[in-house]
């Protein structure tokens, strides 16, 4: 059935595709019984799947990644898919249209996309407002940035603003300082700024009345050093685990061929060719850490296969994006049916 869906999706360029696609769901979910069958062909109601981590106690450990519902418009059609858990944004203090356009190309060859996106959304306080009459019962996180214009040494700012927005609507926090498509964001995984950064955001939230867990999204292409750093500064500011990873920006081992990858130009790389990667850097944490803090896997899971790898790798839960897009929402029932199965036989 996805097959079909996905054939004529494709007849469209991404992101355009992304928006009828969302419609669509809308729109079927509005006709009389589709919540309910939705919920009976991609949902799993089993209290083995259910899992308690950063203190949250999550219905399945298979969740959305950030970027698909930037502007929290989808979430709540979202929850028929299945997930578990859905990460809204990222969401910057101000609205912004992002880079220009085209900005998201698919591989077909790789089952990948590169996007160059750029944070584009209405901003934090338009989310909001979707926000407020949520249905509590469901998970989401909050992923947040800094706005393009906002130069790195006032960047905290930026965060604090997105953080006391939408402390009172989300369940737990992501900090993204690993996008490649917002100039120099990156530098913020430096260890000082980054130290600097999430202290700030951890002092913040002791001064709630009750703390939220706030995690950071870090690239693939750290080096074992830098990740080394990143265990440190886990420890240090007491956050509560890792999402590792965001897209990369390697280009080794496509299947597209290199003109058309030289064409479509910068931006970061999700799919299957980040899979082995992001599985590595999870493994590493996880080793490195000595399983003190929570790790979101996420990257290149595309079957219930990846899935394991990553939760085996040391991943707590797992995230899905473009495993999503290319597999669509059957995915997620696989994945959390071989999860029951991988749990039985162990």
């Amino acid at each position: 059935m996805y097959s079909i869906s996905k054939s004529f999706l494709f007849l469209f360029n991404p992101e355009k595709a992304h928006h009828i696609a969302a419609k669509l769901i809308r729109i079927t979910l509005k006709l009389p019984g589709m919540k309910w069958c939705w919920n009976k062909r991609f949902g799993i109601a089993d209290p083995r799947l259910e899992k308690e981590v950063i203190g949250i106690r999550f219905p399945n450990p298979v969740g959305l990644a950030a970027g698909f519902d930037k502007n929290a418009t989808m979430f709540q059609d979202l929850k028929y898919c299945g997930f578990g858990f859905i990460e809204i944004g990222t969401l910057t203090p101000k609205g912004q249209p992002g880079n220009e356009k085209p900005r998201l190309f698919r591989l077909k060859p790789d089952e990948a996309l590169i996007n160059r996106m750029g944070f584009n959304n209405d901003g934090v306080e338009i989310a909001i407002e979707k926000l407020k009459n949520r249905d509590r019962s469901q998970i989401i996180g909050g992923n947040i940035g800094k706005n393009k214009v906002t130069p790195n040494e006032e960047a905290i700012e930026d965060y604090k603003i997105c953080f006391e927005a939408l402390f009172p609507y989300v369940d737990y926090f992501v900090v993204n300082v690993s996008s490649p498509n917002t100039p120099n964001l990156r530098e913020l995984q430096d260890k000082e700024p980054l130290t600097n950064l999430l202290n700030t955001l951890q002092e913040l939230n002791a001064q709630k009345e009750v703390p939220k867990p706030i995690l950071l999204k870090i690239a693939p292409d750290l080096t074992n050093e830098q990740l080394d750093d990143i265990v440190e500064i886990v420890k240090e500011t007491k956050i509560a685990g890792v999402i590792a990873t965001n897209t990369t920006i390697s280009r080794e081992g496509l299947k597209t061929d290199k003109k058309t990858v030289e064409e479509i130009g910068a931006g970061g790389l999700s799919g299957k060719p980040l899979t082995k990667r992001s599985t590595e850097v999870v493994r590493y944490l996880s080793e490195k850490g000595n399983k003190s803090f929570a790790i979101i896997g996420v990257g290149g899971i595309h079957s219930p296969e990846d899935a394991l790898e990553k939760l085996d790798a040391g991943a707590d839960l797992v995230q899905l994006y473009t495993g999503f897009i290319y597999e669509g929402p059957g995915l997620i029932k696989k994945i959390n049916k071989a999860i029951l199965e991988h749990n039985r036989s162990n």
